[in-house]
């Protein structure tokens, strides 16, 4: 590995700065993401199965879970006081869109090391190159290839190159991967907040008629 580093030259030391990074933030997103899909089913089915029961359980409820996402968007409307269905649909979709939200922020040092790769690559390639170039004695080829420094250059274009791209692929098919995840939880938050509301909803009527 420091062979593979000092072939390439200075441009592959921000590189791997780059790919301990690139590890650091795919192992925290991993943890994070296995941590959310391991509780969040049980979590949210408990909160509505109360909630059909007693409103004021599940509240409770929800805002013992609140080490959960699903747990803390389903306790804001429940911590209201008797709000009206709309206020309670309010409430669930404006905390939605910020629990959503706060699940991306891990997300920013991956786009950010994808972007900057394969540009450090280049950046390599291009400092390679003009080492080649520049160890170019014209007319005597043969002392070009001797002096070693034409295919000095080239190879530390071509490392720097492939290095830059493996990091970006690496990191850009587990971004992918959270991506995915993230659409997931707006497809179940979309399905347990209308199964809450449509709970309260049913709790508001007979409150009406009472």
């Amino acid at each position: 590995m420091i062979d593979l580093i000092k072939a390439g030259g200075y441009v592959m030391y921000p590189l791997a700065i780059l790919s301990v990074l690139a590890l650091a933030g795919i192992m925290e997103r991993l943890i994070f993401w296995f941590g959310i899909m391991r509780q969040e089913q049980k979590t949210a089915e408990s909160i509505l199965a109360i909630a059909k029961q007693d409103l004021n359980l599940a509240a409770e409820f929800a805002e013992k879970s609140n080490q959960v996402p699903v747990g803390r968007f389903l306790y804001a409307p429940l911590s209201l006081q008797d709000p009206d269905p709309e206020l309670f649909r309010l409430a669930l979709e404006s905390y939605a869109d910020e629990e959503l939200a706060a699940m991306l922020k891990g997300e920013k040092l991956l786009e950010a090391i994808i972007t900057l790769a394969p540009l450090l690559g280049l950046l390599g390639t291009v400092t390679g190159l003009i080492i080649s170039f520049g160890s170019l004695k014209i007319g005597d080829v043969a002392a070009n290839t001797k002096s070693g420094s034409l295919t000095q250059g080239i190879g530390e274009a071509l490392i720097t190159t492939a290095t830059g791209l493996i990091i970006a692929l690496f990191t850009s098919a587990f971004h992918r991967l959270f991506l995915a995840l993230q659409d997931q939880q707006v497809r179940l938050f979309t399905k347990f907040g209308n199964q809450l509301e449509l709970i309260y909803r049913q709790h508001w009527q007979k409150l009406e008629s009472d």
